[in-house]
């Protein structure tokens, strides 16, 4: 097992900040957090770019940045007079939390976290150590160093591939705080995807004071689903088997049973067992037929932003449709934009004063922009992972090499991990991980076993 005093943390947002937490929790001498975005130190894209209407989409009481302190968030809510157990805080309260836990822990630490604001553009694996190169021309040496990238930018569509830019009606950034600038009432906006992020764009650009039409466009036409007003749960039920055709006729019967949402959340407890146990090819399938149902059930959102979207779309502001982008053809200030309905032959043309893009996080290794994951995965010490979702790690979040070893040096935390984890995205998912790669680093889980 490695001796670790000095470990490197690139990425100051949500996973990054939450282990750097816990590795100091946990006794290890010296912490250095690299983050390029002072502004979203502690926060990362999620809460540091959250507008008010934002809220979290899980409630409060799930919330808890520390799993063996499941009251810690709605505690610090209460001393600060802002909700309670029961409600869906706000993005902006949640990252003013993270933010609170990181001050906290410097304030306590006796000089042991550095935070150095700049960007690792390369990391060398030596010789007993790591090396992080910065933009400044500076460097941080440690024992390890973990990757903490956070989602990465979505990709552009083929058909929008070179719009985006000052003037230009496309918008690649759906966090872009001018998602709205310069709309008329008579202006429709066309969003690309119908997810989570969509959702939040759609609440942006209405709580921005833009009154016109807003279309949302994604392969299936899904949005996700609500959560109850209040908190059923289930703690029950068995871990389903077979196939992914097996584990859809099971949650159906078990939702005949205990309503769907109790159980589809009474498998959180297998779900990340059970994509490890799956083969490539049941993977591979889930990700193709089952993913976007699964992520519209398992992924919900705040009864009361639920009841916006409906109120958007009852006032004909708001449509969500099953399409394809076909083309899009610059025409003055605006856009037109040829859909081909699901199921349909036929195309049709429509003018948007604002495209955005809100397809999701990209996760596929080889087409990112990041230099240090770039010079990384060129020079074969990280790779992606077989289905091209996330960065390729082990079961303990070691990062593996291009000839298939794991990097004892070399981690990766958070969402970029879902091609080994699946289930990595929410705080519940990400705050046990880091919370076991803190253990694993400083032997806490070896001390345990052998009672010392």
């Amino acid at each position: 097992m490695l001796r670790v005093d000095h470990a490197a943390i690139v990425g100051g947002g949500f996973s990054g900040t939450l282990l750097a937490i816990n590795l100091l929790r946990h006794g290890t001498p010296r912490v250095t957090m690299v983050e390029r975005r002072g502004d979203r130190l502690g926060r990362g894209l999620a809460y540091g770019a959250a507008r008010d209407g934002h809220v979290l989409n899980v409630r409060a009481a799930n919330m808890s940045a520390l799993p063996d302190s499941p009251d810690h968030f709605t505690d610090w809510l209460k001393r600060q007079g802002l909700g309670q157990e029961g409600s869906f805080a706000t993005r902006r309260d949640y990252g003013a939390y993270l933010c609170a836990m990181l001050d906290e822990a410097r304030g306590e630490d006796g000089g042991r976290l550095t935070i150095v604001t700049d960007e690792a553009v390369d990391l060398r694996l030596e010789e007993g150590a790591v090396h992080v190169a910065l933009r400044s021309g500076g460097g941080v040496d440690a024992d390890i160093a973990v990757l903490a990238p956070g989602n990465l930018p979505p990709h552009d569509l083929p058909a929008f591939a070179g719009l985006a830019g000052d003037g230009s009606a496309y918008v690649d950034d759906p966090w872009a705080a001018t998602v709205a600038d310069g709309l008329a009432e008579t202006d429709q906006v066309l969003l690309l995807g119908s997810g989570l992020t969509a959702v939040d764009c759609a609440l942006s650009l209405e709580g921005a004071g833009f009154r016109g039409r807003i279309v949302a466009v994604s392969r299936r036409g899904l949005a996700p689903r609500s959560h109850a007003p209040t908190a059923p749960y289930a703690e029950g039920g068995d871990r389903p088997t077979g196939s992914a055709s097996a584990l859809v006729r099971a949650l159906r019967h078990r939702a005949a049973e205990i309503g769907w949402r109790s159980a589809v959340d009474e498998q959180r407890r297998f779900t990340q067992d059970m994509w490890r146990a799956a083969s490539a090819e049941e993977r591979s399938r889930f990700l193709r037929h089952l993913r976007s149902y699964w992520d519209v059930h398992r992924h919900r959102i705040a009864p009361q932003v639920a009841d916006r979207l409906a109120a958007m779309q009852a006032e004909g502001r708001l449509e969500i449709r099953a399409a394809k982008v076909v083309e899009a053809v610059p025409e003055g200030r605006l856009l037109r934009v040829h859909l081909r309905r699901r199921g349909q032959d036929g195309v049709e043309a429509l003018p948007f004063a604002r495209v955005v893009n809100c397809t999701g996080p990209l996760g596929d290794l080889r087409r990112t922009d990041d230099p240090l994951l770039r010079q990384l995965a060129v020079r074969g010490d990280i790779r992606p992972d077989p289905l091209a979702i996330g960065i390729d790690v082990d079961r303990q979040c070691h990062a593996i090499a291009r000839d298939g070893s794991a990097q004892q040096r070399l981690f990766v935390v958070g969402p970029m991990t879902r091609g080994a984890h699946w289930e990595i995205v929410a705080v519940p998912d990400i705050r046990r991980q880091v919370w076991e790669v803190a253990r694993e680093m400083t032997g806490a889980h070896w001390v345990e076993a052998e009672g010392l």
